[in-house]
């Protein structure tokens, strides 16, 4: 299928590549969304709507920035997701960007979950508590010592 973008344009999206969000995610419409990223070796991807072409919001895996960040994902929330086992679920936190790197933020309280296999997600209040909706991103790594990792979920077109 195509995908219309405000900030990439057209973009070809694989069906096995778009993400459902029945319940939707916090503040934003729609419940398809694809990830999209600049490179492979980019630590951020944009969940993008596959329905709204103005809505995109740049995410990351938090452990690249915060290697003690812990999530406990409610019992309720991961039968919603059909999780039967912590490693099943991939995990990214919406990033707040900025002109100056220094205060980019992370949404470390709500991260949104995914079951890879089932390209199915919500996004969570996190039940460990001591997170910042607004951490900034920067406060325990530099950018130069962070190393991106493909997300589990398949990345539907490289954004250029």
């Amino acid at each position: 299928m195509q995908m219309e973008s405000t900030r990439f344009g057209t973009i070809d999206v694989e069906d096995d590549a778009v993400l459902s969000f029945p319940d939707g995610l916090i503040g934003l419409p729609g419940s398809r969304y694809a990830l999209l990223a600049h490179t492979e070796a980019s630590p951020f991807w944009w969940l993008h709507s596959v329905d709204h072409a103005d809505i995109a919001v740049p995410v990351t895996k938090p452990w690249l920035f915060f290697r003690d960040y812990e999530v406990k994902v409610s019992d309720d929330d991961a039968r919603k997701l059909d999780l039967d086992e912590p490693g099943a679920a991939e995990i990214l936190c919406v990033v707040r960007a900025a002109e100056e790197l220094e205060d980019f933020t992370v949404n470390l309280v709500a991260p949104i979950v995914l079951n890879a296999a089932a390209r199915v997600g919500r996004q969570v209040i996190n039940e460990i508590a001591g997170y910042d909706v607004r951490q900034p991103l920067f406060a325990e790594v530099d950018l130069t010592g962070v190393e991106a990792h493909e997300p589990a979920v398949p990345v539907a077109a490289r954004a250029v």
